[in-house]
């Protein structure tokens, strides 16, 4: 009876030692196989670095000045055709030609008139002379050599009228060659061989000095920090990015939108055109800000995170707000102390209480970002 009574309790002992055993087995199992799934990373501290405060702008490209070539004398035919859009020229630089046959005919026949009116003038200079040589004697009298002298002040004053009329021909015999107001390049045309022009009908319209200007809309809240001389980077639709500097900001504001425009100046491109549009920034000082290399940085679910090195080595995932991306920096406003000590890359096979094998200590980088120089 005693033995049939023992039997069951060796069983019961033999079954708890098996499944402390197997409990042990399962424990090391989960310890390998930890130490196993750690990653092995590289940590990165974040830096405080000076970043330029900038102010977001949108707009067109346009030219500086526009100028517009116009026919200064009408009724006569454009014969010639020597530049066209597209064409860079210089002032003076002769541009279009008109016909010149009735301007010369005009020309010949007023100075006709003047050595007319020269003849004239001699002749009455002569009988002058001899009426001032008798005066005081019986030979002529008085009011006869009045005569002679004023004869000869008229035809003074005749012979000036006749070269006065004379530069009207000349005058226009310049204006039949259609020259470049300035240095710049041409960007219309609207003159036509054989049209006839008429007074004050444009011909050309030209970019002056080929000079560019980036029209940049700026919020009303933001223009009062814009001053002349501050520098702005600008992105072309081409992908060429442009350093440009701020020549002045209109002094009224959209009523619609609450802008306001902000001239830029630009350098020569033959990228750059009027008529692109362009979005860039107004760099208005610099300021300090925390920074992270953009490899620490994991987007998830439409937020960002980076993951901090814990106690034991367990990484902690943290949600940064951020801001501006420069080169391989990103900004980071809120969520993360700057003390902390983060994995720089590898953040994206990481989760929040995950093990990790740290491979070198973390280092403090500081970026060099751009500052429109």
């Amino acid at each position: 009876m005693k033995h049939a009574v023992g039997y069951p309790l060796f069983v019961v002992v033999l079954a708890l030692c098996a499944a402390l055993t197997l409990a042990n087995n399962s424990t090391a199992k989960e310890d390998l196989h930890a130490a196993r799934a750690a990653l092995t990373v590289n940590t990165v501290k974040p830096a405080r670095d000076q970043w330029p405060v900038t102010i977001p702008a949108n707009g067109s490209l346009a030219a500086w000045q526009e100028a517009v070539i116009a026919a200064e004398t009408g009724g006569l035919r454009i014969t010639q055709l020597l530049a066209d859009v597209g064409s860079v020229v210089r002032r003076g630089q002769k541009l279009a030609q008109l016909s010149q046959e009735l301007v010369l005919a005009d020309l010949e026949q007023q100075q006709a008139r003047v050595a007319q009116a020269k003849a004239e003038l001699a002749e009455a200079r002569a009988n002058a002379d001899r009426a001032r040589g008798v005066a005081g004697g019986n030979t002529m009298s008085e009011q006869q050599i009045n005569q002679y002298i004023i004869g000869q002040e008229r035809a003074q004053a005749n012979l000036a009228a006749a070269e006065a009329q004379l530069k009207n021909p000349q005058i226009r015999l310049e204006q039949t060659n259609i020259v470049a107001v300035d240095d710049g390049v041409i960007s219309a045309r609207s003159a036509t061989l054989g049209s006839v022009v008429q007074v004050g009908s444009e011909l050309f319209r030209m970019v002056r000095q080929n000079r560019i200007e980036w029209r940049a809309e700026v919020m009303a809240d933001k223009a009062t920090q814009v001053r002349s001389g501050q520098k702005a980077r600008l992105q072309l639709s081409s992908g060429e990015s442009m350093i440009g500097a701020v020549r002045i900001a209109a002094p009224t504001f959209d009523v619609n939108t609450r802008k306001t425009l902000v001239y830029v100046d630009l350098p020569a491109s033959k990228s750059a055109h009027p008529g692109m549009f362009a979005s860039g920034e107004i760099l208005i000082g610099a300021a300090a800000t925390l920074t992270l290399p953009q490899a620490a940085v994991v987007l998830r679910d439409g937020f960002s995170y980076v993951f901090e090195i814990g106690d034991a080595q367990h990484v902690i995932r943290r949600k940064v707000t951020t801001g501006r991306r420069v080169d391989d920096r990103i900004e980071i406003i809120d969520g993360l102390a700057e003390q902390a000590v983060v994995v720089a890359t590898g953040g994206a096979f990481l989760n929040d209480g995950d093990t990790v094998r740290i491979e070198a200590p973390a280092a403090n980088i500081t970026s060099n970002p751009r500052n429109g120089n």
